[in-house]
């Protein structure tokens, strides 16, 4: 079993996987989206905390930059119905300490912003990854700025949803919105937030 793997980028290829040259032999490894931004340039430094994957006879390994989005990973397939591959999309929509505070506060709008995970997963998701990912660190916030109830970004999230923003800018503009905002103030500043960077 592969835990670790260190040594030089040869390739980053289009299914999200990249090509890592350790000593001569090249590892084909499957990384969360964020984690190509990393290494633009063959050539380049890469070192990966590896998951290694056996089924029926394929052996696929999942690379990460961090030990705790492994952790996560390892957390988020032993749960039910949740495949590598839907992991792998989850991580690559929400960091670890994001999906943190989505489980802590059951918010399972920011659940469903990733591709293939629908309310009734989302749901599952927040009872059994709960215990499971309690022992990984949860974010703590600033006792000045504190983010918005998980309540009131649900409420915006939906509302921009209706509008037809797409789950990224809308997980953008909901992600720092002050915990004193009302709904409706919240949405203004979400809405004003996103006509800026448009």
């Amino acid at each position: 079993m592969i835990g670790w793997l260190s040594g030089k980028l040869v390739a980053r290829l289009t299914s999200g996987e990249i090509i890592v040259d350790v000593a001569g032999v090249g590892y084909r490894v499957s990384v969360p989206t964020p984690a190509l931004g990393r290494w633009e340039k063959t050539g380049a430094s890469v070192t990966l905390h590896v998951h290694t994957h056996v089924r029926e006879g394929d052996i696929v390994l999942y690379g990460f930059p961090t030990l705790e989005e492994r952790e996560t990973f390892e957390a988020l397939v032993a749960t039910h119905g949740v495949g590598p591959a839907l992991a792998l999309s989850i991580l690559s929509t929400l960091g670890p300490s994001e999906l943190a505070t989505a489980i802590l506060e059951e918010d399972v709008g920011a659940l469903c912003e990733v591709p293939g995970v629908g309310r009734k997963t989302a749901a599952r998701l927040v009872i059994e990854l709960g215990e499971r990912l309690g022992r990984l660190q949860m974010p703590v916030q600033d006792s000045k700025g504190g983010r918005a109830p998980a309540n009131t970004r649900s409420e915006v999230r939906a509302a921009l949803a209706e509008l037809g923003y797409g789950p990224e800018e809308i997980r953008q503009a909901v992600a720092e919105l002050p915990e004193e905002a009302s709904i409706e103030e919240a949405l203004r500043m979400a809405l004003r937030e996103m006509a800026g960077s448009r």
